[in-house]
């Protein structure tokens, strides 16, 4: 069971991306071992993809170590907006 679970997550995801928007969902039946995330943030802006997620995983770097799955999609302010209009 890891430690670590949503709410962490999403402070530390915010705080550290200074991102405007996480969504975090614990998707392992509470054990802490699976999340997705979806992260909103104008540290993204000028990144390919891999970037952006190389970005993510060294934020939470040691985490990911307790942690056995982890999905995210990463967008800028400007790509969120385009996805929430669909």
């Amino acid at each position: 069971m890891s430690k670590y679970n949503a709410k962490y997550l999403e402070d530390k995801l915010k705080e550290q991306l200074e991102a405007t928007y996480v969504k975090v969902s614990d998707d392992s039946d509470g054990c802490g071992g699976k999340f997705s995330v979806v992260i909103v943030s104008k540290a993204f802006e000028g990144k390919s993809l891999l970037q952006k997620h190389r970005l993510v995983n060294t934020t939470l770097a040691e985490e990911l170590k307790e942690i056995h799955a982890f999905s995210q999609k990463s967008y800028t302010p400007e790509e969120w907006e385009k996805v929430q209009s669909q």
